[in-house]
């Protein structure tokens, strides 16, 4: 049994009674103050006034129960209404009732492989023949700017896909060139890049650096060879013996102005003295010419033997008058310095003729070793080209290597070989290799692009060509090159180096320093690449549309887009496709086979995770996570091939490690913290069906939704109140729009909307999107409007459009779900159910509990194709039937919402007729009082006039006659 709830006076209804009121109460106002025989009049007046207003409030209750006898029956017959359906009712519960079969579509294990060890091998392009269509594309063509942008949602395995395919493709391409730094000889800041065939790089470097080793071995045994000592003091000889006799003929050419040539003892400068200042080691005069001669026994002069003589003022003023020819010593003193610098130019030969012996013996000491390389290297002349500039090297700085007592020919840190002749390989390959697949997981600018490395050595900061460092384009080059879009991004000028090295085809090392600083140490600057290669981008689809809205040259650069899928159309070639799928993935992980049934149940877990019973799911991560979650629990189980219920426990621990906040919010619904009705009915109020999500988390609700109507306010203005506090999304703006728009369209035809109405979800504070409401938006609303209870026995989700359709919305299975357990918490009656769109049908996954229930006939499913249906099944009413004149009937939904506006209109008349009443019984008082007042003042004035002067007899006889009929009233 239903009660019809009591319905309190509104506004204008209160109105009209105190109104009412109002004009029964005695009026006190300035005519109490008259004479008693002025009274009767008002007394008269008021009793009139009372029966208006008797007769007045006949004919409002009259018709009142005129107008709705409708309500008045059903307010009477609620019991009969509750008991017996009404056929529409009826009708459209069986329409749309969703059979049990429906709710799940099942795969059938005989048609899929024993285990998996017995699958299909897997089809790489499986699902994806978009993507893979316009990679084929972009790889074909040569032109720059054919990079890919991969789209698709994480977890797809894009990855995954691209790098098998790629691998495939480039096992049949030509393998790349080597590539090498060496140092520049001519501009040492600037190191030369060289290009070898594939596998001759690290060829190059184990030949340069042996030669070194031999190279210096050989150097040092030439260097220490008895030949090379003796060439070396037969050049000394002789260029001592060229010095001596030139001496000696200046000597002599000095005796003839009786000079002595002698060598002074503190700096060995040759100088020409009188030969009295010559003293043997005796202290007797010396042999002339003995001392110019020998010039090892002249430097003997002591210091001492000059400095006495020196002192000797009788020996130096001798020797002054012996030397008082001036020109003629400053002449010998002229030719000492020509001399001086004979021998020097002598002693340059000497130098010449020694490094001349250097590098004669260095040649043919060096010579047999770099002919085999030269031979070896022949058909790439950059590389001989850059031996012969080794070899020059090596023989104009024999001595320093030999010597090893300069840094630029000592062995290098961590190297075998000098900096001056490191072959730095910056890219090397295999031979017949194929093309190389790089993956760069941090794509910062140095890992991309490469980067020169520097040492610090007792606080000097030095680098040289060996510190170059190659990047993922150098090691990709000729080849692949992936990346994650997001990633790339994350890193300052990542995404400039690449791009430009793209465009220019050419990777040139540059400082990031010097880009970050606009400063930097003085580093080098190595010969550009050149770049051959194709990139790929990862990332998901709203990251390529923020990519080509705010970087111009994006499209420019990454010309092709492949989309991948979430999903795939289930048919039975697809399932098996998928179960190669799982047995490639088992095989890799070296998990145990699953059976037939664990497939099955994979495979129905991956349509629910698709929203559809007609789609699979590709997600790659889901389906790697339950295969080893599965391979667990069959392992604990002492199991040695997975089966279904391994499966089951896999998914079932998912969902409880997931379902922290779904478990919050059951407490609080158990508690009673959380106001949900599962039973009865109630007027403006309907469980609405939602999602919950956060992070991984994702779980269905019911919410309460109430809609409260203000009468004779506003003109139909719906104030949604989550938007109004910014709780409420866009897409739920939208929604809101829709619906009121219907509304609008739907009874202003027929009357004014002389209302205003709020909505709200009761116990909602988090934000709110999605236009799945609509519909429980509505059947609130008009629920309201109508003063029709709705059934809280169901629930109800679904969109909706201007026309009233019904349509699809997402995360049906968990809505579903999610009144069901509360339902089942509050236990189940039998009656309970919920309505949905028909679109979704399709989409429905449910679990297997609730397949059992609706079974069982404990739990309904409803899909609805309009609002009306929805209503229907919401208020047990017909919603929209017309009678032979076109008019709604009063008994359906939209005629109750009809005899309401109409009734908040009369009413509002009615209180608007009261108030013009009274006013005008007001106003005729008021005239009245002041007509009585009029003559009032007339007769006494008449009277004092009649005091005042003296009347005839016929004057007076009137005024006796009067006063008698006054006094006889």
């Amino acid at each position: 049994m239903t009660e019809q709830p009591n319905i309190p006076l509104n506004k204008d209804q209160k109105d009209v009674n105190d109104n009412t009121a109002e004009a029964m109460m005695p009026m006190s106002d300035s005519s109490d103050k008259q004479p008693a025989q002025d009274q009767a009049p008002d007394k008269e007046l008021l009793n009139k006034a009372s029966l208006d207003r008797k007769r007045f409030n006949k004919n409002v209750k009259r018709k009142r129960m005129a107008r709705t006898p409708a309500e008045k029956v059903n307010t009477s017959d609620s019991a009969a209404t509750s008991m017996t359906a009404h056929p529409i009712f009826t009708d459209v519960s069986q329409r749309c009732l969703v059979a049990a079969n429906q709710l799940k579509r099942y795969s059938k294990p005989s048609l899929l492989p024993a285990d998996t060890r017995s699958a299909p091998d897997l089809d790489i392009g499986f699902g994806q023949q978009r993507a893979l269509k316009a990679l084929h594309t972009a790889l074909d063509i040569h032109a720059s700017g054919y990079h890919v942008f991969a789209a698709g949602e994480n977890g797809l395995g894009k990855r995954t896909v691209i790098s098998r395919l790629l691998s495939l493709i480039a096992a049949d391409a030509p393998t790349p060139d080597d590539w090498v730094y060496v140092h520049n000889f001519t501009d040492p800041r600037t190191p030369l890049a060289l290009r070898l065939p594939a596998g001759q790089a690290t060829v190059l470097q184990h030949q340069v650096n042996t030669l070194w080793q031999q190279a210096k071995k050989r150097l040092s045994q030439r260097f220490r060879s008895d030949q090379y000592q003796s060439k070396i003091e037969a050049i000394k000889n002789d260029t001592h013996q060229k010095e001596s006799h030139a001496y000696d003929v200046l000597n002599a050419e000095g005796k003839q102005y009786d000079l002595a040539l002698t060598f002074r003892p503190f700096d060995n400068k040759a100088v020409f003295v009188h030969p009295s200042q010559l003293s043997t080691d005796s202290g007797e005069p010396a042999d002339k010419d003995k001392s110019v001669s020998n010039r090892d026994k002249t430097a003997d002069i002591t210091l001492e033997t000059m400095d006495t003589k020196a002192d000797n003022s009788a020996y130096g003023s001798e020797y002054e008058t012996e030397l008082n020819n001036f020109a003629q010593k400053n002449h010998m003193q002229k030719r000492l310095s020509q001399l001086t610098i004979a021998l020097e130019q002598l002693e340059d030969a000497a130098n010449d003729a020694i490094e001349s012996l250097h590098r004669n013996i260095a040649k043919r000491a060096l010579q047999p070793l770099f002919a085999p390389i030269y031979e070896q290297f022949s058909a790439q002349p950059p590389v001989v080209e850059y031996l012969k500039t080794v070899f020059a090297d090596m023989v104009t700085h024999v001595e320093r290597i030999v010597n090893g007592d300069d840094e630029e020919f000592v062995t290098a840190l961590l190297a075998t070989t000098p900096s001056r002749y490191a072959v730095n390989v910056i890219s090397s390959h295999e031979p017949d290799s194929g093309a190389p697949v790089i993956f760069e997981d941090l794509p910062t600018h140095l890992n991309l692009l490469g980067h020169v490395e520097q040492i610090t050595q007792l606080g000097t900061v030095t680098t040289d060509v060996s510190m170059i460092r190659a990047g993922a384009l150098h090691r990709a080059n000729g080849g692949y090159l992936l990346l994650e879009a997001s990633h790339l991004l994350e890193h300052p000028y990542a995404w400039q180096g690449l791009k430009r090295a793209l465009q220019s085809r050419k990777i040139k090392l540059s400082s990031l320093e010097q880009m970050l600083t606009l400063t930097g140490s003085l580093s080098l600057s190595p010969a550009p690449i050149d770049l051959d290669i194709k990139v790929i981008l990862l990332g998901e689809a709203d990251l390529y549309y923020e990519l080509l809205e705010l970087e111009p040259e994006f499209d420019a650069v990454f010309k092709v887009r492949a989309d991948f899928h979430d999903d795939v159309v289930r048919t039975h070639e697809h399932e098996l496709a998928l179960v190669g799928k799982m047995a490639d993935i088992i095989d890799y992980a070296n998990l145990y086979p699953f059976d037939r049934r664990a497939q099955a149940a994979l495979l129905e877990h991956l349509s629910l995770q698709a929203e559809d019973q007609d789609r699979l799911s590709l997600h790659s991560d889901l389906l790697i996570k339950l295969l080893h979650e599965s391979n667990r629990h069959a392992r604990l189980g002492g199991q040695d091939i997975v089966s279904a219920k391994h499966v089951l426990q896999a998914i079932e621990d998912m969902d409880e490690r997931s379902g922290y906040l779904r478990d919050l919010y059951w407490d609080e619904l158990k508690n009673g913290q959380q106001l949900i009705q599962t039973q009865g009915e109630a007027v403006g109020q309907v469980n609405a069906l939602t999602v919950v999500s956060y992070a991984d988390s994702e779980f269905g609700m019911p919410a309460r939704l109430t809609a409260v109507i203000q009468p004779n306010i506003g003109t139909g203005e719906i104030l949604d109140i989550e938007r109004d506090v910014d709780l409420g999304g866009s897409l739920h703006a939208k929604g809101m729009l829709i619906m009121t728009s219907y509304l609008r369209a739907l009874f202003s035809q027929h009357h004014a909307l002389n209302f205003s109405a709020s909505l709200a979800f009761e116990q909602s504070y988090a934000h709110i999107d999605g236009d799945s409401a609509t519909v429980s938006e509505g059947c609130a609303l008009l629920s309201a409007l109508a003063d029709v209870p709705i059934n809280q026995s169901l629930a109800i989700t679904g969109s909706m459009n201007q026309l009233g359709e019904v349509q699809a919305v997402g995360g049906i299975n968990a809505k579903i779900a999610g009144f069901f357990d509360a339902c089942r918490e509050q236990a189940l009656t039998g009656q309970q159910g919920v309505v949905i769109p028909m679109a979704n049908v399709k989409q429905l996954m449910l679990r297997d509990d609730i397949i059992a229930a609706v079974k069982a006939g404990s739990f309904h499913i409803y899909g609805v194709n309009t609002l009306n249906e929805a209503l229907t099944l919401m208020t047990g009413l017909p919603i929209d039937t017309m009678n032979k004149k076109g008019r709604y009937r009063k008994e359906t939904l939209f005629g109750k919402v009809l005899s309401r506006l109409m009734l908040w209109d009369e009413n509002q008349n009615t209180d608007d007729d009261i108030d013009d009443k009274q006013s005008k019984k007001k106003a005729k008082k008021k005239r009245k009082a002041k007509r009585q007042k009029d003559e009032d003042k007339k007769k006494a004035a008449k009277k004092e006039k009649t005091i005042k002067e003296p009347l005839s007899k016929e004057d007076n006889d009137i005024i006796v006659e009067e006063i008698a009929i006054d006094e006889a009233y």
